[in-house]
C-alpha cells in the first residue's frame, strides 16, 4: 500500500529516489559496442539471433514492408495517428529559428546560420510493447528542423516483421529509412555505421537501461537527446480533485515500470486518504497490475502539505518529468513552475495526453534532469555556426587591440597573426 507522509515526514529530496535495485551495465555494453565497430551487420545479425530470437535474411524494411504495414492498419488508428501527427506538427513548426546578421556599416559583418544535421538516428523500442507514438513524437521534429536523413532502428517481433503500427506511424511521420535492430547494438550502428545501417549525426529515443548505456557511451562519437530514467509523475492538487481521477493519473505511469514513480502532493488530508484506498482498488483491476504495483509499493508517495506554495516549492525541487496541476486556477500557479519536463494543467489535462495527442512532446527529461535540460524539440536536430567579415579598413582598426589581448595570454603568434596583413606593403 502506498504510504501517506506528512510535510514533517520526509525530505523533497527523497522522492524520486527509487527502492529497485539497479544493475551495472556498463561493461557488457562496452562489449556489445566493440563488436558491433569491429564485425559490423555480422553482429548485428547474430545480436538479433540471440536476444530477439529471430534469423533475418536482411535488416532493412523494404518499402513493400512499409505500405503493406501500412495498408493492413486499421482506418480508425490510421485516422487517429494523424491526428497526433498535426497536433505535433503544429507545436513544433513554431520552435522553428532563422539565423541572423549584424551590420552597422562600419565594414564589419558577424552573423550565425542555423543548419539542421545532416542524418538524425531514431530508436524505437521493442519487446513487448510498440510506441508508434514514439516514432511521431521523434521523427516529426527532424522533419521539421530540415534533417537530410532519418534513420529509424526498433527491434523485429519474433516472425521477423516490424509491428504494423512502427510502420504506419513512420510512414506518416516521413522517416527515410528503417532497419530491423534494437538493443545497445542498434545504438552502436548508428553511432559507427555498419554495412547496412549508416552512421548519424544524432541519435534520440527512450529505451531500456541497456539502450540507455550504449548511448551513454557513445556520446562524443555522435550527440544524443538524452540519458532517460524511468518515468514519473507529480501531481499537485488541493482538495478539489476527483480521488478516482488522481489515482488513475499516478497508475498511468506506474504501469509503465517497475521503478516508475508516481507522486501526489496534496493540501487535503481528507483527499490523500481517499487516493490511497482508491489506488488499491484500481490496481487490482489492472491488466499490467503486477508492475504497477511493485511501482506504487516501491516508489509511490502522497505528501500532505500546508498549501500550494509549499507543493510548489517541492516540485521545483524535484523537477519531474511529468508535472500535473491539479487545481482551480493552474494558470496562476505556471509561473511559479521553474522545473519540470512537461506541466499538465487543469482538472482536465491528464498525462496521458502529452502521450500521444496534445502536440507538446513525450521525450521529456527525467531524475531531476529538467533543472538543466528540455524536452525534445526542433533544437535538438539542429546545429549553430557563426561567421565574421572584415574589411581591411576595419581590421587595422582592431588588429593592435587583438595583438595586445593576445600576448597578455602569451599567444605571440595570435599577435603576429592580427598585424600581419598591415606589415605587409
Amino acid at each position: 500500500m502506498i504510504k501517506i507522509y506528512g510535510k514533517n515526514e520526509i525530505k523533497s529530496g527523497e522522492v524520486f529516489i527509487r527502492n529497485a535495485p539497479m544493475t551495472d551495465v556498463s561493461a557488457y555494453v562496452t562489449g556489445i559496442i566493440n563488436n558491433v565497430k569491429t564485425k559490423g551487420d555480422k553482429a548485428l545479425y547474430k545480436y538479433t539471433e540471440d536476444f530477439d530470437g529471430v534469423t533475418l535474411s536482411s535488416l532493412a524494411v523494404t518499402e513493400e514492408e512499409i505500405n503493406e504495414a501500412y495498408n493492413e492498419t486499421e482506418p480508425e488508428f490510421l485516422r487517429i495517428l494523424q491526428k497526433a501527427a498535426a497536433n505535433i506538427r503544429k507545436f513544433h513548426e513554431k520552435q522553428v529559428r532563422g539565423g541572423y546578421m549584424i551590420s552597422d556599416g562600419s565594414g564589419i559583418v558577424m552573423g550565425q546560420r542555423v543548419i539542421p544535421v545532416d542524418r538524425a538516428g531514431i530508436y524505437v523500442p521493442g519487446g513487448t510493447a510498440a510506441y508508434p507514438s514514439t516514432v511521431l513524437m521523434d521523427a516529426i521534429p527532424a522533419k521539421i528542423a530540415g534533417v537530410g536523413e532519418i534513420i529509424m532502428v526498433t527491434p523485429p517481433k519474433k516472425d521477423g516483421k516490424i509491428p504494423a503500427a512502427i510502420l504506419a506511424a513512420a510512414k506518416i511521420a516521413g522517416v527515410d529509412r528503417i532497419f530491423k535492430v534494437g538493443g545497445a547494438q542498434a545504438i552502436a550502428a548508428l553511432a559507427y555505421g555498419t554495412e547496412s545501417v549508416p552512421k548519424v549525426d544524432k541519435i534520440v529515443g527512450p529505451g531500456n537501461a541497456y539502450v540507455a548505456e550504449a548511448k551513454r557511451q557513445v556520446y562524443g562519437q555522435v550527440s544524443i537527446d538524452m540519458i532517460a530514467g524511468p518515468s514519473e509523475i507529480l501531481i499537485i492538487s488541493d482538495g478539489g480533485s476527483d480521488p478516482r481521477v488522481l489515482a488513475a493519473d499516478m497508475l498511468s505511469q506506474a504501469e509503465h515500470d517497475r521503478s516508475a514513480s508516481a507522486v501526489l502532493i496534496t493540501t487535503s488530508g481528507e483527499l490523500s486518504e481517499k487516493v490511497q484506498s482508491e489506488l488499491e482498488d484500481q490496481l487490482s483491476k489492472l491488466e499490467r497490475e503486477a508492475t504497477a504495483r511493485i511501482s506504487i509499493d516501491n516508489n509511490g508517495k502522497i505528501i500532505v502539505v500546508d498549501s500550494l506554495s509549499e507543493a510548489v516549492r517541492i516540485s521545483n525541487e524535484l523537477a519531474p518529468e511529468h508535472l500535473e496541476l491539479c487545481v482551480d486556477d493552474p494558470f496562476a500557479l505556471l509561473p511559479q513552475i521553474r522545473h519540470a519536463g512537461s506541466v499538465f494543467m487543469g482538472r482536465y489535462c491528464p498525462e496521458p495526453l502529452g502521450d500521444y495527442m496534445a502536440g507538446p512532446n513525450h521525450t521529456l527529461p527525467t531524475s531531476g534532469t529538467a533543472k538543466f535540460s528540455s524536452p525534445l524539440s526542433v533544437d535538438d536536430f539542429v546545429k549553430t555556426m557563426q561567421y565574421s567579415y572584415f574589411t581591411k579598413d576595419a581590421l587595422t582598426e582592431y588588429k593592435d587591440d587583438v595583438a595586445y589581448f593576445a600576448k597578455k595570454e602569451g599567444l605571440t603568434a595570435h599577435a603576429k597573426s592580427a598585424v600581419i596583413r598591415d606589415e605587409i606593403k
